[in-house]
């Protein structure tokens, strides 16, 4: 009898810069993606199909920041209205594109709530993700651009964020649509 020494999953992947490959994977219809975090934003549970669709082990996942995964096409402005919305106490459905850990990418139609101590007070973050319709994507992917644009003229994280909270304000005012309105604007249950 043989044993196969095997080295055991490390953190360490999961702290390298992955560069994108432009290549896009996606996840089934009737799937959901889940994780769990700390206030920090530290992911503290990630279900079989987040591990699955990210490329991660559960050990190269828990404990370390959600943002490992945060694809650096997306504008800074959406994060910023995740962040604002959840700490505040408000649930958020957002567009998002992720980073797996090869460098492919992956969409989802993310809803994020915060979740709450028997006191009412938040303790951590939810989110369940599921596959966006093309169709939403159709309108996300050119906003989204628009929206780096204009944070690629600062130099600063802050001042990206904010240039792109404004250019979203602006573009949801031509609109006459609140962010949520927006998001449910694009139909997302209909076909894929």
């Amino acid at each position: 009898m043989s044993l196969i020494h095997e080295t055991p999953p490390t953190r360490s992947r999961a702290r390298q810069r992955v560069q994108p490959t432009g290549v896009e994977r996606t996840f089934g219809a009737d799937e959901v993606i889940v994780t769990k975090t700390d206030l920090r934003g530290h992911i503290t549970y990630a279900n079989d199909v987040f591990l699955r669709v990210s490329g991660y082990g559960e050990c190269e996942m828990i404990g370390q920041p959600h943002s490992m995964i945060r694809h650096p096409h997306m504008p800074r402005a959406v994060f910023k209205l995740l962040w604002d919305s959840v700490q505040s106490g408000k649930e958020i459905f957002a567009y998002v594109m992720n980073l797996a850990s090869d460098g492919s990418h992956y969409w989802v139609l993310a809803h994020v709530t915060p979740s709450f101590d028997e006191r009412g007070g938040i303790v951590g973050y939810h989110s369940n993700r599921r596959v966006p319709t093309r169709k939403a994507l159709e309108t996300v992917i050119p906003l989204y651009a628009q929206l780096r644009s204009v944070e690629g003229g600062h130099a600063r994280a802050v001042d990206a964020a904010e240039a792109g909270q404004a250019a979203l304000e602006a573009h949801l005012e031509t609109l006459g649509q609140t962010y949520d309105e927006f998001v449910w604007s694009l139909n997302p249950e209909d076909g894929r």
